[in-house]
């Protein structure tokens, strides 16, 4: 079966062995992005500035790769997009050689830039394969974020002390010598060329925008902004609400790991699931699952509660999030993609960045399960929207 998905030239498996390397990246800039600030920052309260400005630089940076994919090719944007994950980890390594804070949030915005491209991956693997497997090749792809939650820690470990007495600053090699790693699979990888003229003229680019209006295509924007920004409203957290409820900070490390292997396990059968039942429904049963997850948050403060919660809060994501990408990647038209897919990125940047800052503001101010109670409310009042939506666009 998996020999239906890999297209001729091994162009699927290419995307995915380079996906898979350069998504370690993910996890090491989360550890390293708190701990080198830490180090660096002239105060506490700007310690995890570097982190912040990562998630805002993906904010920025997906309409431009979007654009440059699409006139370009994907290979191209992918190796700017590598050469910002290499520039941005050299930057980390010479800002803790001479202790420079503004060095390191330099650094922080072209990594998060190179992930803000690394998400193009899963547009790139449904152009490799035909219609019919497109909701599998998306999911498979995403597979390649299991690996790395596991790969990218490791390599953390290995790394960080490498370059002593500097802390830390080994970890930023090694980050740099992944992506390039990275490079290797991605050269030997033949991709489509693109097919359609990008709009020269800012009117012009309007203009396509209002592709935008299409019902599917806002349904699947909806859908995939909902899934990211909760998923992100209740992992930030997270850790800040198990500490302060007593535990440690290892019991806090291990609920996020395993929450992250809820939202990447899932991805082996998904896209089978999209296949057969189709992408609204598995969407939607995405968002009905990030309602629970958010119920089972906001009844109690044990540790079962918060391995249960942020597990179904995995799965939900994951249906969410590629159930939308699959109905993204089906009712766009071959010559609007670059401008469509760009504008849902920037859209689900946009709303996990309100989310973040938000989650924080809340968990400070209130707690952790009015924090719950918000989400749930927020999910509810989404899903009787987008299932309106569903209907008109059915």
């Amino acid at each position: 079966m998996l020999g239906s998905i890999i297209s001729r030239n091994g162009s699927y498996l290419g995307l995915l062995t380079a996906n898979t390397i350069l998504g370690s990246a993910m996890p090491m800039m989360i550890i390293l992005g708190g701990l080198a600030g830490l180090s660096l920052a002239p105060s506490t309260a700007l310690a995890t500035l570097p982190a912040s400005l990562s998630t805002l630089a993906g904010l920025f940076a997906a309409a431009p790769f979007s654009l440059l994919m699409g006139r370009y090719g994907r290979k191209i944007g992918f190796l700017v997009g590598i050469a910002c994950a290499v520039i941005g980890a050299l930057l980390g390594v010479y800002a803790l050689l001479i202790g420079s804070f503004v060095l390191l949030c330099l650094g922080h915005l072209a990594l998060g830039a190179a992930l803000a491209c690394y998400q193009f991956f899963r547009f790139a693997a449904a152009e490799t394969v035909s219609t019919e497997w497109q909701p599998v090749a998306i999911s498979l792809m995403l597979t390649s974020g299991l690996i790395a939650a596991f790969v990218g820690p490791q390599v953390f470990i290995l790394a960080k002390d490498a370059l002593a007495p500097v802390p830390l600053a080994g970890a930023y090699g090694a980050l740099a010598g992944l992506s390039i790693v990275g490079l290797i699979p991605l050269a030997l990888t033949r991709l489509p060329k693109p097919v359609a003229a990008i709009p020269q003229t800012l009117r012009q680019r309007l203009a396509s925008l209002s592709v935008l209006k299409g019902k599917s295509i806002r349904l699947a924007v909806g859908l995939g902004a909902v899934s990211q920004g909760i998923m992100v409203f209740l992992m930030v957290p997270t850790p800040l609400a198990m500490i302060g409820s007593g535990f440690s900070e290892a019991l806090a490390g291990d609920v996020i790991r395993w929450h992250v292997v809820a939202m990447f396990a899932p991805s082996f059968f998904t896209g089978f699931l999209i296949k057969t039942f189709g992408g609204q429904r598995i969407a939607f049963a995405g968002v009905a699952l990030l309602i629970v997850a958010s119920l089972a948050a906001m009844s109690g403060l044990s540790a079962a509660h918060f391995y249960s919660s942020l597990i179904l809060l995995g799965v939900g994501w994951n249906f969410g999030f590629i159930g939308a990408t699959s109905i993204l990647a089906t009712a766009v038209p071959e010559a609007d993609k670059a401008l469509v897919q760009g504008a849902n990125d920037t859209v689900i940047a946009l709303v996990s960045t309100l989310c973040a800052f938000a989650a924080g503001a809340l968990i400070a101010g209130v707690g952790w399960i009015v924090l719950s109670g918000v989400s749930a409310l927020l999910l509810v009042s989404a899903f009787v929207v987008l299932l309106r939506q569903s209907r008109d666009a059915s």
